[in-house]
């Protein structure tokens, strides 16, 4: 029997031994981690490459949906949650297909949603996996259930600094124009203009993307693409096919197996560099 590598994720010491009481009676799962915090899940599913990750999604300072906003997109396991969250929520969760069990946990609910797993694993390949972005839809769904509505319609424009020069050419306005850029975007009843400076690093989601900016995530509903057709071409680069990165806040480069590489960005953020982009990080090494 294939055993299903499993990662559990609770703040509260006595649900994560219970937890792990009750996933242990199945014969299929394989605890290889207990996390008590957001950090320390990131951390372990990167490192560990979990097939399932159960989650608890009312944990302090990293909460068990900005996990999932933290990790790229082909670094997801499949992941269930453990919740007591309202039925808006549990309603969203539903309509993207995404796992959950209610606390308090029974031994019925876990075997339900260790069996789904189970069964998507077996269909599931690289091309087809789209864990984050049914999560992410569901966070979008979540915020709208909230009254959380923005009046102002910003239809994705880009304002831009007010801080080019007249005396600049064309082509050289152009450039700057580029460079001040800010990113738009729409969250609840806010509107963030981020700088592109400020802005670490990017991941999509199916037709989101999450921006990591000033040690806090946001998500924005365009692709990949589009993104890159706003960003400063001499900055940003695509290390995955996933994955834009800010060269200025590479710290480190760690090297992997079958040439792929790490970066760290920053204390937590570790990103992984695909062989299909390798030649940007040995770029960026020898400049």
């Amino acid at each position: 029997m294939t055993k299903i590598k499993t990662i559990i994720v609770d703040d509260e010491p006595l649900a994560l031994k219970l937890l792990a009481a009750k996933l242990n009676k199945l014969p299929n799962i394989d605890i290889i981690a207990q996390c008590s915090n957001g950090r320390e899940a990131i951390e372990a599913v990167i490192e560990l490459k979990p097939d399932l990750l159960f989650l608890d999604i009312q944990m302090p300072g990293i909460t068990g949906l900005e996990v999932v906003k933290n990790l790229q997109n082909d670094a997801m396991p499949l992941i269930i949650f453990a919740t007591a969250y309202e039925q808006y929520a549990l309603e969203a969760f539903d309509a993207n297909a995404v796992d959950y069990v209610l606390k308090p946990i029974d031994d019925v609910r876990i075997e339900r949603a260790i069996g789904r797993a189970a069964q998507r694993m077996q269909v599931m390949t690289n091309e087809t996996s789209n864990n984050k972005s049914d999560v992410i839809e569901a966070i979008a769904q979540m915020d709208k259930k909230q009254n959380k509505t923005v009046t102002w319609q910003a239809n994705d424009s880009y304002p831009q600094d007010d801080d080019s020069t007249e005396n600049t050419n064309a082509g050289q306005e152009e450039d700057l124009q580029l460079k001040n850029r800010k990113i738009v975007i729409k969250e609840r009843d806010e509107i963030h203009l981020l700088k592109q400076h400020d802005i670490e690093w990017i991941d999509a989601a199916g037709d989101y993307v999450c921006v990591h900016a000033l040690g806090e995530t946001h998500v924005k509903r365009c692709t990949l693409k589009e993104m890159l057709e706003y960003l400063d071409e001499d900055v940003f680069k695509r290390v995955h096919r996933s994955t834009i990165v800010n060269l200025n806040f590479i710290d480190k480069v760690i090297p992997h197996t079958k040439g792929e590489f790490f970066l760290m960005m920053g204390e937590y953020d570790k990103i992984k560099v695909s062989r299909n982009y390798k030649d940007v990080v040995k770029t960026f090494l020898t400049n």
